[in-house]
């Protein structure tokens, strides 16, 4: 091969043919080839040097300065561990609609594509000198195996002929046009032996930084540089703001004309700190949002585009916390298909184009202020309620047809039980319970401090049995409960009632008792619980705090519980010691420690025995409801049952058939 004369190298300069002084073959001049570097599309100017120079060729970079040092070699490729991700089609496959593209246009302009093979140069005949009279081979073209540039060049001193196709392949299968790459002065550049995409980052105009990336999916950006937002001239004095994961997701938010938007530079957080926001100097992970502060001060919306994904999620969060989460929003992505949702803008500009991008932007929701909310986050719950999809939105049947219409039991509600000793609230409450879980199947936790276990589960086996545990006196001729009547109850007591009782000498305290019962709705599903009585918890409480002020803490704290565990919570309190007491029903507000007890509870219910047997028969109860909160469970009123003493039963009685029984003194 000939020698070949100055004119070997040509600066990629539009338009011009400017020499470099060097001699070389033709051999060396085709391997030199491979360091082209394209100029047109992206007009990115570059003076080949020496094949052995391994740094990155900054000097000529339009957008940089000397000064900057922008391609700065001690940069250093971030890891995979923290590179940002794009999702993108299979590698092989967009590498061969790449290079088939190359093929295509080198055709065009007369090469034979046939003998060009990608990462190889064989000489060729150049079709526009023709290799002069002698037919010398002395075009040289080169594909890059990964498809993204072809370029050529006749050695034959009187032709020169060279070109290259570049391929924007990596931003057109993203969606991005050569119009935002322009505005947005991406650009490429030779870092060793890779080529690297250039995300310029400016302030007023002026360069600040430069970020790189391979497309091996790894970026980099210049060290001892100021962080700052990418794209932060565009939101100059502008009320809205998007803010984005990546500089990509920037652009394709522009592809869906939206160019209020930044990118943050340093990726996202694996997860939200434990700590607070540090101060403005000691923040380092975040200093970019310190260093563009005036840009976000007028800033009424911003809208959070971060990642699908936890870290992008994490991210939002630790701007939304900076930012002030009162003026920001966040987007919700679309689904990528039945399992996955898209994991970013790009994501949504390649699968749905910018329209959809841009109804993503439209329909973007207020971020969620821990204690702050819109209906609109409930209507779930009120389309449930109207439809009664759960099935007890109107409560549970106390199974006494006498109660229907004044009371009936709704999860997440809290009813006090009181009234004078040994009127049977335990009792009562012991026959509530089975009714329930006989109609509805529900468990429930006994906290039941004055029952030993043993009398309990008698109670408890009679009511559901309808048998006495004992031949004994107040058994009477009722035959006992049978060795295999009391296997099955056994069962159903263990199935039915988880017990919170505290086993040494000392009282328990409220917060005690609610943290067993929160492990018993959590590990057996339990939907009422019993709190019996309120006299034998611990009620200490600071020396500056009143009873009243500690009972309504305590009530606020039951509450609480009851609605968030969707758990009914029946709590017994006794009356403080009556004066002038005559026989008849006490009230809501003689309960011992505060009128808290009937103002913070959703119901009150009164249980009363009759003691004269002139005034009334013995076995009869009344149920005294004198305080329902939501009307759609009850209403304010009495209801009379008769108690079967042998059994521990209560059963509905007709009103007339007492008011017959207190006639005849029966």
């Amino acid at each position: 091969m000939p020698s070949i004369p100055c004119g070997a190298f040509q600066s990629l300069l539009m338009g011009g043919s400017k020499y470099i002084p060097v001699r070389c073959s033709a051999y060396a001049a085709a391997a030199a080839v491979a360091a082209f570097v394209p100029r047109r599309r992206l007009h990115f100017r570059v003076h080949l040097r020496s094949p052995h120079f391994r740094g990155p060729l900054y000097n000529n970079l339009p957008f940089c300065q000397r000064s900057y040092r922008a391609c700065n070699h001690s940069s250093v490729p971030v890891t995979a561990s923290n590179a940002v991700k794009v999702a993108r089609p299979d590698d092989e496959t967009i590498v061969a609609k790449r290079i088939a593209y190359l093929k295509t246009k080198i055709k065009e302009v007369g090469i034979d594509d046939a003998a060009c093979k990608p990462g190889t140069s064989p000489p060729l005949i150049c079709p526009k000198c023709g290799g002069g009279s002698s037919m010398e081979k002395t075009l040289f073209v080169l594909i890059h195996e990964d498809g993204d540039l072809a370029t050529w060049q006749c050695f034959r001193g009187e032709c020169g002929w060279e070109g290259e196709v570049q391929v924007i392949a990596y931003f057109a299968e993203r969606m991005i046009s050569e119009e935002t790459l322009r505005r947005n002065a991406i650009k490429q550049c030779k870092y060793g032996d890779q080529i690297a995409i250039a995300f310029p980052y400016r302030r007023n105009g002026t360069l600040v930084s430069c970020k790189y990336r391979y497309f091996s999916k790894k970026f980099w950006q210049e060290a001892r540089t100021e962080r700052i937002f990418y794209g932060l001239d565009d939101i100059k004095q502008l009320s809205e703001v998007i803010i984005v994961e990546g500089e990509i997701d920037k652009l394709s938010m522009e592809e869906a004309g939206y160019r209020n938007c930044v990118s943050v530079p340093d990726g996202a957080p694996a997860q939200v700190s434990k700590e607070p926001p540090a101060a403005a100097g000691e923040d380092t992970k975040f200093q970019y949002l310190w260093n563009c502060k005036e840009y976000l001060e007028k800033a009424s919306r911003i809208i959070l585009a971060t990642d699908a994904d936890g870290p992008g999620q994490a991210l939002a969060e630790e701007l939304a916390r900076r930012l002030g989460k009162e003026r920001c929003l966040r987007v919700k992505w679309p689904e990528k298909d039945a399992t996955e949702v898209c994991k970013d803008a790009n994501e949504v500009l390649m699968l749905y184009g910018p329209d959809a991008l841009k109804k993503v932007i439209e329909n973007s929701e207020l971020y969620p202020i821990r204690g702050l909310f819109q209906f609109s986050d409930f209507f779930h719950e009120v389309d449930a309620y109207y439809h009664q999809s759960h099935g007890f939105e109107l409560g549970v049947s106390t199974g006494w047809r006498a109660l229907d219409e004044l009371y009936n039991v709704m999860p997440g509600e809290l009813t006090i039980i009181t009234g004078v000793p040994n009127s049977g609230k335990s009792e009562w409450i012991d026959a509530l319970l089975c009714n329930i879980n006989k109609n509805y199947k529900w468990r429930f936790a006994l906290c039941s401090m004055e029952n030993k276990v043993r009398e309990h589960a008698r109670k408890l086996l009679e009511k559901h049995i309808g048998k006495p545990f004992f031949n004994v006196r107040y058994g009477g001729s009722t035959e006992r409960m049978t060795v295999q009547e009391l296997e099955q109850g056994k069962k159903w007591l263990n199935d039915t009632f988880h017990l919170i009782r505290c086993e040494d000498d000392c009282l328990p305290s409220i917060n005690w008792v609610l943290r067993l019962a929160k492990a018993a709705v959590l590990r057996y599903g339990v939907r009422g619980l019993v709190i019996d009585p309120y006299n034998e918890l611990d009620h200490q409480r600071s020396p500056n705090q009143t009873e009243t002020e500690y009972v309504s803490q305590m009530l606020t704290m039951i509450k609480r519980f009851a609605q968030h565990y969707s758990c009914h919570v029946w709590f017994v309190a006794h009356p403080r010691q009556l004066q002038n007491w005559t026989g008849g029903p006490p009230n809501m507000y003689d309960i011992s420690g505060s009128a808290h007890f009937i103002n913070k509870c959703d119901n009150g219910i009164v249980i009363h025995r009759n003691r004269d047997a002139k005034v009334g028969p013995l076995d009869c109860v009344q149920v005294c409801v004198r305080k329902v909160r939501n009307k759609v469970v009850g209403t304010i009123g009495e209801a009379f049952l008769s108690y079967n003493r042998i059994s521990g039963e209560y059963e509905d009685i007709d009103v007339r058939d007492i008011t017959m029984r207190i006639t005849t003194g029966r």
